[in-house]
C-alpha cells in the first residue's frame, strides 16, 4: 500500500500525467530490483492478490454491460484498437525475448 500511496502522490504532483497505481508498481518493481525489499516481504501479500485475482474483473464485466449501447456504437475502433495492439505486443515481447535469449547464450 506505500508505493501505491506513493505513486498516488507522485502522480498528483505532475499533474496526473501517469496514474499514481501506474507510479506505485514501477516504484516496487524498482525497489525489489534494486534489493530496497525482499521479495520475501511482499510473497504474501501477492499470492493473496493473485489468488483472488477473478474478483478485480467483476467491476469490469459490470462496466461492460452497463456500456452496452456505446460500445456498440464504437465496436469498430474497439475492435481494430485491440487487434492493433496485441500484434505490436505480441511483437515487442518477441523481441525482447529474442534479445535475452541472445545474451543468455552469449
Amino acid at each position: 500500500m506505500f508505493y501505491y500511496f506513493l505513486g498516488t502522490l507522485l502522480s498528483y504532483l505532475t499533474g496526473n500525467f501517469i496514474p499514481g497505481s501506474i507510479l506505485g508498481m514501477l516504484l516496487l518493481f524498482l525497489s525489489l530490483v534494486l534489493k530496497i525489499i525482499k521479495p520475501e516481504q511482499v510473497r504474501k501479500t501477492a499470492t493473496f492478490f493473485l489468488d483472488n485475482m477473478m474478483l478485480f474483473f467483476i467491476p469490469l464485466g459490470v462496466g461492460l454491460v452497463a456500456s452496452y449501447a456505446l460500445i456498440g456504437k464504437f465496436l469498430t475502433a474497439i475492435t481494430v484498437a485491440s487487434a492493433v495492439s496485441t500484434v505490436l505486443v505480441l511483437i515487442i515481447v518477441a523481441l525482447i525475448a529474442q534479445k535475452m535469449e541472445r545474451k543468455k547464450d552469449a
